[in-house]
């Protein structure tokens, strides 16, 4: 079946099953040309509150079919491919949170959205890169722990100096492949693009660039400049969007890595297979969902 037929056949399945379809900036062509909503993590939080639809089906990873589910618990979630995970998500200890939690004063536990449903619900409220800084601005907590991303925590924490940061150890490991050397050789072979980095990246890489946001901030801003030359380091995903905003704009990228394979999973078959089947459900314990569900509900207040 080629891609036109299983387009044709995802739309009309839609109406049948009274589905929606969310998908990430960081799927496939393909998938994002037949999603409803495309955005970014906080875009796509927000959308997942104010769909009729009853059937959601979620074009992205794990921890983003699981925010989706925690927001409408009536709604079925699908994820077309539920094995599509983010390493990053995991990789805070449920046992430091609460050490941290229990050994300092006015503390406010800050969880990068990216993150899994149990280090949420032990979390005070959620974060995307889109509205990070203005959530922890508006903390009124001294004390920060910022998980489980420590590239994101550390470039917030630049921009807020009057809270003290804790700092956990994990990253993402798309991001953290996309070195200084390698933008370095990029900017040299292309000398008047602009350096248009996300924060997931590390320090030393966000040094040089000329801009530092989310996938919607990177998009927004491309399209606004006046400039016509880029050099993109997140996820290439991105350049989807980027290209039909400004087919007369040229995006670079840095030759190495840049693409996440759980993203990547997703695909036009396996969105169809979804909705023929009703499967790959997301379910959560209640308990579960109840404590995940105040941080993103916080952050959803916040970050208006």
């Amino acid at each position: 079946m080629n891609m036109n037929d299983l387009a044709n056949k995802i739309e009309i399945l839609k109406k049948e099953k009274d589905a929606v379809i969310l998908a990430h900036y960081y799927v496939e062509d393909e998938v994002q040309e037949v999603a409803d909503y495309v955005g970014d993590s906080f875009y796509l939080a927000r959308i997942a509150t104010k769909v009729k639809e009853k059937t959601i089906v979620f074009c992205g990873v794990s921890f983003m079919g699981e925010s989706a589910k925690i927001l409408n618990p009536e709604k079925t979630v699908l994820m077309p491919d539920e094995t599509a995970d983010c390493p990053m998500a995991h990789m805070a200890a449920i046992e430091k949170i609460e050490q941290i939690k229990n050994e300092t004063e006015d503390v406010a536990v800050v969880c990068y959205v990216n993150s899994s449903a149990a280090l949420k619900s032990h979390s005070d409220v959620c974060v995307t890169s889109s509205n990070a800084l203005k959530i922890v601005k508006n903390l009124p907590n001294k004390n920060i722990f910022f998980i489980p991303d420590e590239n994101l925590g550390r470039y917030v924490a630049k921009k807020v100096p009057e809270k003290n940061f804790i700092f956990n150890d994990g990253y993402c490991p798309i991001h953290k492949e996309m070195t200084k050397d390698n933008l370095i050789k990029t900017k040299e072979t292309y000398p008047n693009a602009e350096v248009l980095i996300h924060p997931e990246c590390t320090e030393d890489v966000l040094e040089i660039a000329d801009y530092i946001g989310s996938t919607a901030g990177i998009i927004d801003y491309a399209t606004k400049s006046d400039k016509d030359e880029f050099i993109i380091v997140t996820e290439l995903g991105v350049l989807y969007e980027l290209k039909n905003k400004n087919p007369n704009k040229k995006f670079y990228n840095l030759g190495c890595g840049q693409c996440c394979p759980d993203m990547k999973k997703i695909t036009l078959e396996k969105v169809l297979n979804s909705l023929t089947n009703n499967e790959s459900k997301v379910e959560l314990d209640e308990e579960l969902r109840k404590k995940a569900y105040k941080p993103l509900k916080k952050m959803l207040e916040l970050g208006k």
